[in-house]
C-alpha cells in the first residue's frame, strides 16, 4: 500500500508548521545567522535522514537552510516526508534556529508549443535537463527551475509563448500580489483564483501566481 499524502494532509499533520508545499515539493527556510551553524544543522538533517533512509535536499548558504522534501517512489509527498519533516524541525528547534515560511517559494518556466515532439528536444539538450513525464524538463542536479512545455492548439500571436510560474504559499500569496500590484503589474485573468492569478508586467510579460499546491487535497494514484 502507498504511503503518499496530499499537500493538505501533509500541512495538516502533526509537526509542519515550518513547512510549505510548493511546485516542487515541501519546503521549509531557516534562518541559521552563520555558516558554521547552518553546518551543524545540515549534518544533524543528514544524520536523521540516513537513520530513515529518507533524504531531502538541503541548501546550505550563508545565513540560511532551505531544505526540500519529495519522496520520487511516489511521484510527491508520502508519510515519510511527513516524519522527517517533523524531526528537522525539531533539531532547528534544538539548535534555537527559526524557519521562515514567508521566504518559501518554487520557480516554473512554461513554454507554449503547438509541435511538443519537435520543441521538447531541443529544451532537453540546451539546458541539459532531464525529461520528467511527458510535459517536463528537470534539472538533474536539483538546481535551475524547472521547464514545462504546455501544448496548445494553435500559434498565439497576441500574447507571449513564454511565462513564469511562481509558487507561494497560501497564507503569503496576498502579500505577494499586492507587491506585484504596487510595482506596476497587473492582474489580466483571476478566472482560476484561489488556485492562481494569472499577472502581466507593464510590457506584458506574464506570470502566474500560484498558491493552490499548498492545500490542495489531490494527490497522484
Amino acid at each position: 500500500m502507498s504511503d503518499r499524502v496530499s499537500p493538505q494532509e501533509f500541512r495538516q499533520a502533526a509537526g509542519t508548521a515550518d513547512w510549505r508545499v510548493v511546485g516542487d515539493g515541501a519546503r521549509a527556510n531557516f534562518a541559521t545567522g552563520n555558516f558554521a551553524k547552518g553546518a551543524a544543522f545540515v549534518a544533524a538533517i543528514a544524520e536523521a535522514a540516513d537513520d530513515a533512509d529518507h533524504h531531502p535536499d538541503v541548501d546550505l548558504r550563508y545565513g540560511s537552510v532551505m531544505v526540500r522534501l519529495i519522496s520520487h517512489d511516489v511521484g510527491d509527498l508520502s508519510e515519510r516526508d511527513i516524519a522527517l519533516a517533523t524531526h528537522v524541525s525539531e533539531i532547528a528547534r534544538g539548535l534555537g534556529i527559526e524557519a521562515t515560511p514567508g521566504t518559501v517559494q518554487s520557480i516554473q518556466i512554461a513554454i507554449d508549443v503547438v509541435d511538443l515532439d519537435a520543441v521538447l528536444p531541443f529544451w532537453e539538450a540546451v539546458l541539459a535537463y532531464e525529461r520528467r513525464g511527458g510535459e517536463d524538463l528537470a534539472d538533474p542536479i536539483a538546481v535551475g527551475p524547472n521547464v514545462w512545455l504546455q501544448q496548445i492548439d494553435a500559434p498565439r500571436t497576441e500574447r507571449n509563448t513564454m511565462h513564469v510560474d511562481v509558487y507561494v504559499p497560501r497564507d503569503h500569496v496576498d502579500a505577494r500580489l499586492e507587491a506585484a500590484l504596487a510595482a506596476g503589474g497587473r492582474v489580466i485573468n483571476d478566472t482560476s483564483t484561489p488556485e492562481y492569478w494569472t499577472l502581466a508586467d507593464p510590457e506584458g510579460n506574464e506570470v502566474d501566481l500560484a498558491p493552490w499546491r499548498d492545500d490542495s487535497a489531490w494527490k497522484p494514484e
